[in-house]
C-alpha cells in the first residue's frame, strides 16, 4: 500500500513540474495580442513610404566640409540615364535648379520613365560651393542668390579651392584654365571627395548615358578624350540639340580644358554630353525638358 502511495505522490510531483515547464517554454513562444487584435511582432517592418523613399535616394559621398552628395532615382529599368547639376556649385546655381526641376517633373509624370529605364539625378555635386553662395546645400530659390556682379564666383570651387571640373582623369593638370584664369585641378586626378563620389558611382553602375549641366554658353557639346566621339554620344548630342534648339558642337574649344568630367566619361567609353545653359541666371526649363524627353523616348525603344 505504501508503495502505491509513494508512486501516486511521485506522479503528482512530476505532473506539476511538467505543467510549469510547459507553461514557461510555450508561454514565451506566444505572441501577445493587443486589444485591437493586431499581432505584435518583435521585428518591426519599415513603413512602406520610408522604404520607397530609401529606394529612391542614395548618398554617393560627402563633400570636403561633410555635406551629403545625393543621387535620386526614378524607375527601375536596366537602362540608366544620369543627369548631373551643380559641379560648379553656387557659381552655376541655375544648373542645380534645372536638376531639381527635372526631379519635380519626374515626380509629377512617373510615366515619362519607361519600364526599361532608370533615371538618376545628382542635383548638387559641389554642395560646399553652393552653400557658400545661397546659404544651403539643398533646395533654394533665385531670391537666395546675391545679385552683385561676380558675387557667385567663389562658389565655383569646392572647400579646397579646387575646380572640380579640372579634377578628372582626362588630360589632368594641377593648374587648369578657366577662361583667362588659372585654377587648381587638385593634387592629382580624383584628389577631391566630390569627384571621387561621382567616379565611384559611375564605376559601380555604368550608366548608359550621362548629361552634365553647366553655364553659360548655350549649347550641347559632345565628349571625347583622344579616342574620338562615341557613336552613341553623337546620337545624344543631336537628339538633345534638335529638341532643345541649342546649337550642337563636337567639342568645347573656346579655351583649353583639362581634367574635364564628360571627357573622362568618354575615356571610360560612356556616352556623355555637356549641356551649357545660355546664361548664369536662367534655367531654360522648356528647352531642357524637350531635350530630356527626347532622350527618354530614345532609350524607351
Amino acid at each position: 500500500m505504501k508503495n502505491y502511495i509513494f508512486i501516486l505522490v511521485a506522479l503528482i510531483i512530476v505532473g506539476i513540474g511538467g505543467y510549469f515547464v510547459f507553461q514557461q517554454y510555450f508561454g514565451e513562444m506566444k505572441t501577445e495580442v493587443p486589444e485591437s487584435g493586431e499581432e505584435i511582432t518583435t521585428n518591426e517592418s519599415q513603413p512602406a513610404g520610408e522604404e520607397q523613399a530609401n529606394e529612391r535616394e542614395t548618398q554617393i559621398g560627402t563633400s570636403v566640409e561633410g555635406r551629403e552628395i545625393m543621387a535620386y532615382h526614378y524607375g527601375s529599368g536596366d537602362t540608366e540615364l544620369l543627369f548631373i547639376g551643380g559641379i560648379h556649385g553656387g557659381y552655376e546655381w541655375n544648373t542645380v535648379l534645372v536638376a531639381y526641376e527635372l526631379m519635380d517633373y519626374l515626380e509629377e509624370h512617373p510615366g515619362a520613365v519607361s519600364e526599361n529605364e532608370r533615371v538618376t539625378v545628382i542635383p548638387v555635386l559641389n554642395p560646399d560651393g553652393l552653400n557658400k553662395i545661397v546659404g544651403t546645400a539643398g533646395r533654394f530659390t533665385k531670391t537666395d542668390v546675391p545679385s552683385a556682379p561676380d558675387a557667385t564666383v567663389p562658389g565655383r570651387f569646392n572647400a579646397n579651392n579646387v575646380d572640380l571640373n579640372r579634377n578628372f582623369d582626362c588630360d589632368w593638370k594641377a593648374n587648369g584654365t578657366w577662361q583667362n584664369k588659372t585654377v587648381s585641378g587638385g593634387n592629382e586626378p580624383f584628389s577631391e571627395p566630390e569627384s571621387r563620389a561621382v567616379r565611384d558611382y559611375i564605376k559601380a553602375n555604368t550608366p548608359d548615358a550621362v548629361v552634365v549641366w553647366y553655364s553659360a554658353a548655350g549649347g550641347v557639346f559632345a565628349s571625347s578624350c583622344h579616342n574620338g566621339v562615341l557613336p552613341e554620344t553623337n546620337i545624344l548630342t543631336k537628339l538633345y540639340a534638335d529638341a532643345s534648339e541649342y546649337p550642337a558642337y563636337q567639342s568645347f574649344d573656346f579655351y583649353a580644358v583639362t581634367g574635364d568630367m564628360v571627357n573622362w566619361l568618354a575615356k571610360e567609353e560612356i556616352p556623355a554630353i555637356s549641356v551649357l545653359l545660355s546664361t548664369h541666371d536662367d534655367i531654360e526649363w522648356a528647352k531642357n525638358q524637350a531635350g530630356i524627353e527626347a532622350l527618354l523616348e530614345h532609350y524607351a525603344e
